[in-house]
């Protein structure tokens, strides 16, 4: 993330003071510098994963002393918190900031956005998503499971249960459309046509892209499905 982007985050360092997540030491650090030493933190967590953190990796990494580290969190459990929270709470953040826009398109121009949003989301906000998709697709760590994947997944999946509403308030869904299972496929097939394009190794599972199918025919057919599923006539 641009330290540009970083300068909106402040509120959020502040709230972290108030919770005891980090100093104040830390929330008096210039933008740049809380922004490298988070980006540390990730990088580190993301490589070698949240249970192997190493406190003298992530100090070589972010460029500071491992003392320097302890007057910004209160110790190497504290460190990982808040590169976690702080992750957590800006995804949500992007997701609810679209949201609207999205729910207000007519469903099958939402659907197509959701989908190229959810890659270039990918682009901005790449350190805290590596640690997502590894919590997310390794997992053997419940904090990351409850205060990270758990809520961004929610707050995604919340995005298109309220696109699947006001569809239907537009007369776009049949009445009859259980909207809340609808809610949860049109999720897990929007998981299943995105995730692939972003990890190769999961595309040698799921099968989704190769030479001859090129991503944008999968979406279409994606949309498709979803519109012939729960759609009216009129669709």
């Amino acid at each position: 993330m641009a330290t540009s982007n970083w300068l909106h985050i402040h509120s959020h360092i502040l709230q972290l003071e108030r919770e005891d997540i980090v100093t104040r030491t830390f929330r008096r650090l210039d933008p740049e510098r809380q922004q490298i030493i988070w980006d540390a933190i990730l990088d580190e967590a993301a490589d070698r994963g949240p249970v192997s953190i190493n406190i003298k990796q992530v100090a070589e990494r972010a460029g500071v002393s491992v003392g320097s580290l302890y007057t910004y969190f209160n110790d190497r459990d504290g460190m990982l918190n808040f590169a976690v929270t702080l992750s957590a709470r800006i995804l949500i953040e992007s997701i609810r900031v679209f949201g609207p826009m999205l729910a207000a398109m007519p469903l099958k121009d939402g659907l197509a956005a959701y989908v190229a949003g959810a890659l270039e989301w990918t682009e901005l906000y790449l350190k805290p998503l590596r640690l997502f998709i590894r919590a997310t697709y390794q997992g053997g760590d419940p904090q990351l499971t409850e205060k990270l994947v758990r809520p961004v997944a929610a707050a995604l999946q919340d995005t298109l249960r309220q696109m699947l509403v006001n569809a239907a308030e537009r007369g776009e869904i049949r009445p009859d459309v259980d909207l809340e299972a609808a809610t949860r496929v049109v999720y897990g097939l929007a998981i299943a046509v995105t995730d692939p394009q972003l990890l190769p190794h999961l595309n040698a599972y799921f099968q989704m892209v190769d030479d001859t199918m090129p991503a944008e025919r999968v979406v279409s057919m994606y949309i498709k499905l979803v519109l012939e599923g729960i759609g009216t006539k009129a669709d």
